[in-house]
């Protein structure tokens, strides 16, 4: 470590390698709220936040995990999680009376098909406007087709790995080939929640 009457400590959360401070000073010169997503190794988060000097505020939110209550059976931080999430909590931020934000990705580093934008697609298609430039999203990746088109394939070559596999969705009662199907009935009765 670099030592001397000149050397400057960095904030412990720059240390850290959690927040990269010169994007965060670019959002609170925008005033405008945010849409922060997270994604972990088994859950997604979306948030709404509200600038405010003393610390931001969630104005809504909605976690990967509340997808069961909508029936949900898949994976919880797939591409259609991310998608479901997204729309969820786009949902709420309206109610909240949101209607635009600026995605906040965090020290995520943006490359093609990652499933931080499937979840921005979510909120941009429950109704808030927000600027993502031209990134392009999979309509097949958002349903699962391409899970489904694979476990049709594996099940026919090596049905043992294909339980081993997709024992996840087997055990929670739901076919990997019947999941655009699935997660038809799982938007829709996410976009009946009043």
């Amino acid at each position: 470590m670099a030592q001397g009457p000149n050397y400057k400590v960095k904030f412990r959360r720059r240390r850290e390698g959690k927040t990269n401070y010169y994007k965060r000073y670019t959002y609170v010169l925008n005033r405008t709220d945010r849409i922060v997503i997270r994604i972990t190794n088994k859950h997604v988060i979306v948030q709404f936040m509200r600038l405010n000097p003393k610390g931001d505020i969630t104005v809504s939110a909605a976690h990967s995990t509340e997808l069961r209550k909508f029936g949900w059976k898949g994976d919880e931080n797939n591409s259609s999680a991310c998608y479901l999430t997204g729309y969820l909590a786009g949902m709420r931020a309206k109610k909240s009376g949101i209607t635009k934000a600026t995605a906040d990705i965090g020290l995520f580093t943006p490359t093609v098909g990652a499933r931080v934008f499937y979840a921005l697609k979510g909120a941009i298609d429950s109704g808030v406007e927000i600027p993502i430039g031209d990134v392009q999203v999979s309509n097949d990746r958002i349903v699962g087709k391409h899970v489904a088109e694979y476990a049709k394939k594996i099940e026919q070559e090596d049905p043992e790995k294909y339980k081993r596999i997709f024992s996840r969705y087997i055990l929670r009662g739901l076919d990997p080939k019947d999941l655009p199907s699935h997660f038809k009935d799982v938007l829709s009765s996410i976009k009946g929640e009043k």
